[in-house]
């Protein structure tokens, strides 16, 4: 939008008229003003009432005193101390400035402008029929100004309750997800645990705050269409009364300051100093205000009151909303954390387990070797020709000994006996051997599950904080639920069957 350079030099007069111009009116004003005072003042001076001023008790230039001294306002004392003027009583016009109240001159016989009164009567009953059509048509302008406003609140309202709805509804998604991820930990690791536990108890609250959410959407769209209903009536109410006061330039606001009331639906009316303004008329079908604008006035101000009550609970329960989903995330994202913490110090101590049981493997392989290796220095050599002297049955010493009887000798039977109590020790080493092979491949792949449950559920954590930025809406996260699906592995049988 181009904008206008201001000129160079300003003078202090802000005003945009010529100052012969303004001039030109203010003469023009106050000669009329002139004449208005003129006029009144010869009017009231050719005035003479039905009785004759001249008194002969009286001097002739106090007469016409003494005739207007009763037309003259009182002056009353107040206990306070102070006084208050007031006119006489009776009828007749009370001339304020002058303080002065003439009595009321009574035509016996019809004027000869006695029709022009008449049409003077007629165009009084119009207008005050278009005054009180004005009014009510300025009356009706407020409460559709007031509906408005509640529209615009509404429709406010109903978009940061749509914006938390998305939110729940992007937290189940999230939900799912990481129900979903946690799916890829290894079966050692699906024991069900704390965090599943929060897990669902966080699907569970989403869903009541999605129900909740839901209904106040439902609600306040009932409410907001109610209150459109309501503004098309007003609006053709006004419209219809504003056709009697299209010649009446005058602002609706300035008729309902005059009126003391800023509206009948008493929701927004301005402090004044005046306690209470004009009463609301009764509804009549040939006035002004007919029984059409008084049941759309009064369906204005339940409707008002309604919505400022909707609008408060909605406001409530977004924000007990917002907090809740807070909060639970947070102690998902807490039990997920702990979790973690949980395996670390639990795959460390596998970890330590592995090293330790990797150490005594060592060991007891070195045993179990020394253990084969004395077995064949027991057992001896496989061949006669390869015995020593010493292992021979036939030496001499031996055979001396052998000749008596009951001297045999132990060493076969203690050999046989060493060699088979060394067999079994072999036998309870391999076993031994065997099992803590087995520990240690199981603890292996402990702590390989470990692992990689440590890496889901910090995947999990990853992708719950990610997914909760306010920039990531709905769409996206239910785009990226769908793009997990396609890449999630096909189990065996639907393979062999795609194949």
């Amino acid at each position: 939008m181009p904008v206008l350079a201001a000129p160079a030099e300003q003078s202090h007069d802000t005003r945009i008229g010529a100052p012969a111009w303004r001039e030109a009116t203010w003469a023009q004003t106050r000669k009329a003003q002139q004449v208005t005072e003129r006029c009144g003042r010869e009017a009231v001076a050719m005035w003479q009432p039905e009785e004759s001023v001249g008194d002969p008790n009286v001097a002739h230039h106090l007469c016409r005193a003494a005739h207007i001294q009763p037309w003259r306002f009182r002056v009353e004392m107040l206990r306070g101390g102070g006084h208050v003027e007031k006119p006489p009583p009776g009828e007749g016009v009370t001339l304020w400035k002058c303080k002065m109240k003439p009595p009321a001159w009574h035509a016996r016989l019809p004027l000869p402008l006695h029709r022009d009164a008449r049409a003077q009567q007629t165009a009084e009953v119009v207008l005050a029929h278009a005054r009180g059509a004005r009014l009510v048509a300025a009356r009706l302008g407020r409460a559709q100004h007031q509906i408005n406003g509640q529209v615009w609140q509404l429709q406010r309202r109903r978009e940061a309750t749509d914006r938390r709805l998305s939110e729940v509804r992007k937290g189940l998604l999230v939900n799912q997800q990481s129900v979903k991820l946690r799916d890829y930990r290894p079966k050692s690791e699906k024991i069900p645990d704390k965090a599943d536990s929060m897990l669902t108890w966080e699907k569970e609250e989403l869903k009541n705050m999605k129900r909740k959410m839901e209904e106040d959407m439902e609600k306040s769209e009932a409410l907001l269409k109610a209150l459109a209903s309501c503004r098309d009536a007003l609006a053709l109410c006004c419209k219809e009364r504003l056709q009697a006061v299209d010649l009446m330039n005058q602002p609706l606001d300035k008729v309902l300051e005059q009126a003391g009331r800023h509206s009948w639906v008493n929701l927004s009316r301005a402090p004044t100093p005046r306690t209470q303004g004009q009463k609301t008329p009764p509804p009549d079908p040939a006035g002004p205000y007919t029984p059409a604008c008084a049941a759309a006035l009064n369906e204005a101000r339940l409707l008002l009151v309604e919505s400022r009550d909707t609008l408060a609970d909605m406001a409530k329960n977004e924000a007990e909303v917002r907090e809740q989903q807070t909060q639970i995330s947070d102690r998902v994202c807490t039990s997920l954390a702990q979790k973690m913490r949980e395996t670390s110090e639990l795959k460390e101590r596998l970890n330590i387990s592995v090293g330790l049981m990797r150490g005594t493997i060592h060991r007891c392989t070195k045993f179990q070797q020394e253990m084969y290796t004395t077995r064949g220095l027991i057992k001896g050599p496989l061949s006669k020709a390869h015995l020593e002297t010493r292992e021979k049955l036939d030496r001499p010493m031996v055979r001396v000994y052998q000749r008596h009887v009951g001297t045999q000798l132990p060493e076969a039977t203690r050999l046989a006996q060493g060699t088979d109590k060394l067999q079994r020790h072999i036998s309870q080493g391999e076993r031994n051997l065997n099992e803590l092979l087995t520990m240690q491949k199981n603890l292996t792949w402990n702590f390989k599950c470990k692992k990689m449950g440590f890496d889901v559920d910090h995947s999990v954590a990853r992708l719950r904080q990610r997914q909760s930025h306010p920039h990531v809406c709905y769409e996206q996260a239910l785009r990226l639920l769908h793009e997990r699906d396609q890449r999630a592995p096909l189990p065996p049988r639907a393979r062999r069957a795609r194949e």
